[in-house]
């Protein structure tokens, strides 16, 4: 990490309707906000992921709103700390991204906001998915260290401006998000194009565990969202 995080006394604790479940989430809205990031995890990890919460609060400081919550209830994680598949169950992450875009549609505090997703590994795959569900809705995109090859029919899809970024030394995940930038940018007939690129960022692995690395990353991110959800 590259630093500590502190409190955010604008944090609240939500209950988020996806769906039949309700999930826990993590909400901030900093004053004047013109949009909301919504994240979504990676396998195994939780809305409690230091590089997550860390990449969060670069966002509110650029003054988006930002929502982290569980993809799984407290019971479906139980089962995968045992099985480890519902973690790649991108169908069913999708079906709860989709379920809170939709409860941040109709929340009060929220509705008028522009929504974007933030999705780490595994969670870009659902990320991905959900946005080309919701594409009146999404307007923008990132992903780190994403697995967009868990989502190849939904790639052609994805109508927002997408930000795939990857670590220089992260070599397999490099390839799949350069078969997936190419999906991305072919269209159904009628579609008119959006912005989505690749960005490396040198000399990182996977998890941006080196120093300056995972800044790099909440940097891109918020001049991403900054952009396109003002």
């Amino acid at each position: 990490m590259d630093r500590t995080l502190t409190q955010n006394p604008q944090e609240h604790l939500v209950s988020v309707t996806a769906g039949e479940v309700q999930l826990e989430g993590n909400l901030v809205i900093p004053d004047h906000a013109t949009g909301i990031v919504l994240f979504a995890h990676g396998s195994g990890s939780s809305r409690h992921s230091p590089r997550n919460r860390y990449v969060a609060e670069v966002l509110q400081q650029a003054g988006l709103a930002t929502l982290l919550i569980d993809l799984l209830t407290l019971e479906e994680e139980e089962i995968d700390l045992r099985t480890r598949h519902l973690r790649f169950d991108i169908a069913l992450l999708a079906s709860r991204l989709v379920g809170a875009t939709d409860w941040l549609v109709h929340n009060p505090d929220t509705r008028h906001l522009k929504v974007g997703y933030f999705g780490a590994s595994t969670g870009a795959g659902a990320a991905l998915v959900a946005a080309a569900e919701r594409p009146e809705v999404v307007q923008a995109i990132v992903s780190r260290g994403g697995r967009p090859d868990l989502a190849p029919s939904a790639l052609p899809y994805v109508k927002a401006p997408t930000l795939l970024i990857v670590g220089g030394y992260d070599l397999p995940v490099i390839a799949m998000n350069e078969d997936a930038l190419e999906q991305l940018r072919s269209l159904p007939a009628g579609r008119s194009p959006s912005p989505k690129r690749l960005e490396i960022v040198p000399q990182a692995t996977h998890l941006f565990e080196e120093p300056g690395k995972l800044a790099a990353v909440a940097r891109l991110a918020s001049e991403w969202f900054t952009y396109y959800l003002r």
